[in-house]
């Protein structure tokens, strides 16, 4: 039996598809995905005006890619920045010796795991092994737990985030948009002093994250490496020879370099450029659900599917015996425990949703392992954690009334339509140093194949 859909003129529905035609022709084949795409392409265009508003630029279209005036974007300041994120000659700040150009950038933010970490907790300096995908990386049992490098919080991705004017879970990075006003909250001594720079977050996250985790640029290795001497010189020809080779460099090149990592391949952003074939049927129902009954288009908007909002949705944060180390008071409360505003309690910055798609840790803590666990979550609205008062949950956060085959299609949408299967092409093949990346302790090198 063919099976059709009536597109009904509401929000909760499928939205706006009006049309002055008779009645019947408001009936859309769902075995039709030609027709579905029909109906997504009016629904997003009666959202936004146009279709084009959700589009990732090229990689290599600085136009294009939101940037910081601070630090424009140039192909040789990039490709610099490419090479010094993977670069495990810049871990020479290390607690112990046999840390010494072990880690990296990349160590946590990696390609295979779509530039998180493939674990709950990624590790730089005192991790040992990578496993497939940073799933196989643990401490080192010659480490202290107090000496290893971890976060309290679930790895941020560096995927689109040249559309995050402010970083990390609770936004703490970034002195401008969002962040004016939060000068009160720049704590002298602290990496959050790095705002005072007037950087916007993706690079104010590159300047504080090389002294957090321990990473360097030394003036000699460049004198000892031509190739980074000459990029150095090409991107930073307007700094002074004396100043040119230094950690406020190399972070601006991370930056820039972090700002072209999109997911532009990803099968929904081919069918925004037109290939009506890039999302098979059930994805392209998953779209009109996310841009309609279930309304995630209200919190993940844009080209990234992300937003500046923060939203307290009760989720667990990492659960202390599950984890290395602890977590702070300041970290479970999210963006309020930067800004120590009330109305930002246990908030937390809405992410992208590209790339999640094997992550087996979702979730600022960690506690979802699949992207259809976060959707039931939300679908159903009853809040994980019970330390989050009712009163400063989100009002987003409502149950949804979605079916199980809706959240079915919801999740091939998220999963599948938004996963770009080729970010290794972010990835250099070898480095200047020409040691071992993502990570070069002996186990991982064993690992991957680099000794």
């Amino acid at each position: 039996m063919r099976k059709f859909i009536f597109i009904f003129f509401t929000v909760s529905a499928f939205i706006g598809l009006q049309s002055c035609a008779p009645e019947e022709d408001n009936y859309i084949n769902l075995d039709d995905p030609d027709q579905l795409s029909q109906a997504l392409s009016q629904q997003l265009e009666n959202l936004y005006g146009t279709t084009s508003i959700l589009l990732l630029p090229n990689s290599r279209d600085y136009e294009s890619i939101p940037s910081d005036p601070k630090n424009p974007l140039t192909d040789s300041k990039v490709l610099l920045g490419q090479l010094l994120f993977h670069e495990t000659a810049m871990g020479i700040n290390p607690v112990r010796e046999q840390g010494m150009q072990t880690y990296s950038c990349a160590s946590c933010h990696h390609a295979k795991a779509g530039f998180q970490s493939g674990t709950k907790q990624g590790i730089g300096e005192g991790g040992s092994g990578f496993g497939f995908f940073g799933e196989g990386r643990v401490p080192d049992n010659l480490y202290l737990s107090t000496e290893l490098d971890v976060q309290p919080i679930r790895t941020p991705t560096v995927l689109n985030t040249a559309f995050q004017e402010v970083m990390l879970w609770n936004g703490q990075f970034g002195a401008t948009g969002v962040n004016e006003g939060t000068e009160a909250s720049w704590e002298p001594g602290t990496p959050k002093e790095s705002n005072t720079l007037g950087f916007q977050g993706v690079e104010t996250q590159a300047i504080a994250g090389l002294g957090v985790h321990r990473l360097r640029c030394d003036p000699q290795m460049i004198e000892n490496m031509p190739a980074y001497k000459a990029l150095f010189d090409e991107a930073f020809s307007d700094s002074d020879p004396s100043e040119r080779y230094s950690d406020l460099n190399a972070a601006k090149a991370i930056a820039a370099y972090e700002r072209t990592v999109l997911s532009n391949e990803a099968p929904f952003q081919e069918w925004l450029k037109g290939d009506r074939d890039a999302m098979n049927k059930e994805q392209i129902e998953g779209a009109i659900l996310f841009f309609g009954k279930a309304e995630c288009y209200q919190c993940h908007s844009g080209p990234s599917l992300s937003s500046m909002s923060f939203h307290a949705l009760g989720m667990n944060d990492f659960v202390t015996g599950d984890i290395i180390g602890l977590v702070d008071e300041n970290t479970k409360k999210g963006r309020g425990g930067f800004t120590n505003k009330a109305s930002d309690m246990y908030a937390f910055k809405t992410p992208t949703l590209y790339n999640l798609k094997g992550l087996n840790f979702l979730g600022h803590g960690g506690s979802f392992s699949s992207v259809k666990d976060i959707l039931h979550y939300k679908n159903d609205g009853i809040p994980e954690n019970k330390e989050v008062p009712i009163s400063d949950l989100s009002p987003n956060f409502y149950p949804l009334g979605l079916t199980d085959t809706e959240v079915k299609a919801l999740t091939a949408f998220v999963e599948d339509a938004l996963f770009d299967p080729n970010l290794e092409r972010y990835v250099p093949d070898a480095l200047p140093s020409g040691l071992c990346f993502p990570v070069a302790d002996p186990l991982s090198s064993e690992q991957l194949d680099c000794n």
